[in-house]
């Protein structure tokens, strides 16, 4: 069994350090509740403390799940940088597998050319180097989960290029996108954001998992159709099992390789027949 977590924290709270206990607790409630799940997942930037500062938590986490695996959404640090990352905890905290997110938000999660303007004027505020934003992770991977197979992750919009899910090193058995649409509100953004997302499924032919923080949580088949939702703006755990992945699509195993073949194709022709009617 495999359970979704929905926090449902108010972006104007989520960071709050005087309410980061009552946050972490409500995670640990939802994971513990009923049949503990073979695995859990939380959504992006779920935990509001880091390991590296917190080790505790770790253990926290896991003994909630009785050992089970956990997949989180949470900061990390590594020599002095940053990262928006999922961490995958098991048995007394021990980490399965680790993903930083490689496709870093524009003025929200870094700025352009911040770190030249750390080496080149000593402006330390925009640098990723100096921990004052994230640092991108190497590239899209696929992490192996053992008896619940190959995962493709993908953090908050990373789902919505398709170009970086078909970079992945291999093909996964599924697709896991944790994030956090509270940054959108609750108009259409979130809503739009999840449509973009379901449309990889398609392309790919791989089931996608979503799991976010205050919404659109659901399961999503390979072709794309939504299986289960949990209501948006609620909180809640929505427990499932992960559907099958259908073979390779022609874009998974190509790309635009084809479309750019027929508009070059096209455009040869186009040039070809203007030759011949101008002469």
């Amino acid at each position: 069994m495999l359970r979704l977590v929905q926090p449902n924290a108010a972006q104007s709270v989520k960071w709050d350090q005087a309410l980061a206990d009552d946050h972490l607790q409500r995670l640990l409630d939802l994971t513990a509740q009923g049949d503990v799940a073979d695995l859990t997942i939380w959504p992006e930037t779920a935990v509001p403390f880091m390991l590296e500062y917190a080790p505790s938590v770790a253990g926290m986490v896991t003994e909630a799940s009785a050992g089970r695996p956990v997949a989180l959404g949470i900061q990390r640090e590594e020599d002095g940088r940053f990262y928006n990352s999922l961490r995958v905890l098991e048995g007394m905290g021990e980490e399965l597998a680790r993903y930083d997110k490689h496709h870093l938000v524009p003025f929200g999660e870094y700025i352009p050319a911040g770190d030249l303007a750390y080496r080149w004027f000593g402006i330390t505020a925009f640098a990723s180097q100096t921990g004052s934003t994230y640092s991108a992770g190497a590239g899209p991977a696929v992490l192996d989960l053992g008896a619940f197979g190959k995962v493709l992750p993908l953090i908050c919009y990373e789902a919505v290029f398709p170009r970086d899910v078909n970079r992945a090193p291999d093909r996964a058995d599924w697709m896991l996108q944790v994030t956090n649409d509270a940054w959108f509100g609750v108009r259409t953004g979130p809503f739009q954001h999840f449509a973009q997302a379901r449309l990889r499924a398609v392309e790919q032919g791989l089931p996608l998992v979503r799991v976010a923080n205050t919404g659109v949580t659901a399961v999503i088949d390979a072709r794309g159709r939504v299986l289960e939702a949990l209501p948006f703006g609620t909180m809640g755990v929505l427990d499932t099992t992960i559907p099958g992945a259908l073979p390779p699509t022609p874009f998974a195993r190509f790309g635009d390789g084809p479309v750019l073949l027929l508009l070059a194709g096209l455009a040869l022709a186009a040039m070809r027949r203007r030759s011949t009617t101008g002469h």
